[in-house]
């Protein structure tokens, strides 16, 4: 791993000078560097992104900085962080083939992956903006979740190269230290770079900061996040992380990867899906978004169902790991005894998706990165109302996690405070 100081962030410029000896890049795009056409297209937080086009057709450069994007030098970062999304993005397409995009060529030294081109693939989050109902994506999401948890874990997985992946995503400190505090606890106090919409939220913001049982369950679910390493997670799974067209899902940016509880990425999608539900009113304009509320909620609810049934199938036909081994029940003519672990398992983590859900909605409107799903709304009061009845769905997944037994009631209860926060 070179250090920063030989580093050399990339510009539109120098790319093709500085690439274009790569075998593999030229391949996809033609050896000509003088008729490549470059572009910077990266709205995140954190990294450089350039579409590259040429004679022979287009790939992705995607380039760590040192620093957080979003805030500046001001905010080191390790460029490591583009090693642990390479060797994430490889073991999911080896865990969901089809799933991610396919890798041409990675340097560790100049931190960058040269990857697919999707198109005409367009960004999630705003695709939902505009009010598109794509049809696959609950099924792809939930079969992607279950793939790549279950096929990560010591459910499945030989134990020495289990345990020596948990060895090399473990080092993926930076990261996780970011969702630790920009997650768990910078929402819940007076953090320095927290915002949210002022003064429309101050008394409800001061009220959850206030309480102490909201506070008390977020602290759990930072521990469980930080303890329970049950399985190699993407880390951030959210809308803007995942490209569709209508046949296709592919889900991209995995540099928050690390061994962690499952029901956290299946937790941190399902709430993008609430908190696109809870925005659609500031994007309704002229027409109704009824039916895209209505598309969201199922979206969740079958996301969710084909989770539970992927995660099943594998359950019974690839359980090779250490965990529940099959001397122990269905060797023993016993599969009623392993089919009541997995209700056990699928249990814990309905109930711990729904708390990492909730801090999800709440990090993503009190603390540092916001999405665009609210903050694309320009009426400010309608903003605020928006969020509003999204922040209180949030505290009452992770208040009442234990008490809420099936998706259709959470559900029923965003659609109740959807209907109650309208004027």
């Amino acid at each position: 791993m070179m250090e920063a100081a030989s580093f050399e962030a990339l510009t539109v410029e120098s790319l093709p000078l500085r690439l274009g000896s790569i075998e593999a890049l030229a391949l996809r795009i033609g050896r000509d560097i003088s008729s490549w056409r470059v572009r910077e297209v990266g709205d995140g937080n954190l990294n450089l992104v350039f579409i590259v086009e040429g004679s022979n057709g287009a790939a992705v450069v995607k380039q760590a900085l040192p620093y957080v994007r979003l805030v500046g030098d001001s905010w080191p970062l390790p460029l490591k962080r583009s090693f642990f999304e390479y060797h994430a993005l490889i073991r999911q397409e080896a865990r969901a083939p089809g799933s991610v995009p396919e890798i041409f060529h990675f340097d560790e030294g100049q931190a960058l992956i040269v990857m697919e081109y999707l198109t005409p693939h367009i960004i999630l989050r705003k695709a939902l903006i505009a009010g598109r109902e794509l049809p696959r994506i609950a099924e792809d999401l939930g079969l992607f979740t279950a793939r790549t948890l279950f096929r990560g874990s010591d459910f499945h997985m030989a134990t020495r190269e289990r345990k020596a992946d948990l060895a090399l995503f473990a080092d993926n400190v930076e990261l996780c230290g970011i969702t630790e505090d920009l997650v768990f606890t910078d929402p819940y106090f007076e953090a320095p770079l927290n915002r949210h919409t002022s003064p429309q939220l101050d008394g409800l913001v001061a009220e959850l900061r206030a309480d102490r049982d909201l506070k008390v369950e977020a602290q759990r679910l930072k521990h469980l996040f930080a303890a329970k390493a049950e399985t190699l997670l993407h880390g951030d799974l959210h809308t803007g992380s995942i490209m569709v067209t209508d046949e296709e899902t592919r889900v991209i940016d995995p540099e928050f990867a690390f061994y962690g509880p499952i029901a956290f990425d299946v937790g941190m999608l399902l709430a993008n899906f609430w908190m696109s539900f809870f925005s659609q009113r500031g994007h309704e304009q002229e027409e109704s978004r009824h039916s895209m509320r209505d598309y969201l909620l199922r979206t969740a609810a079958e996301t969710w169902s084909v989770f539970r049934t992927e995660f099943s199938r594998l359950w019974r036909t690839e359980r090779t790991g250490m965990l529940y081994h099959r001397s122990l029940f269905e060797d023993r003519g016993d599969a009623l005894g392993a089919e009541q672990a997995l209700d056990q398992l699928l249990h814990d983590i309905w109930r711990d998706l729904l708390g990492f859900a909730g801090v999800e909605v709440h990090r993503r409107i009190l603390g540092l990165a916001h999405n665009a799903d609210f903050e694309t709304i320009e009426d400010v009061d309608l903003r605020a109302s928006c969020e509003a009845a999204a922040l209180k769905f949030g505290r009452h997944l992770v208040v009442n996690s234990r008490r809420i037994h099936s998706i259709d009631e959470v559900n029923a209860l965003a659609a109740l405070i959807e209907k109650e926060s309208r004027p």
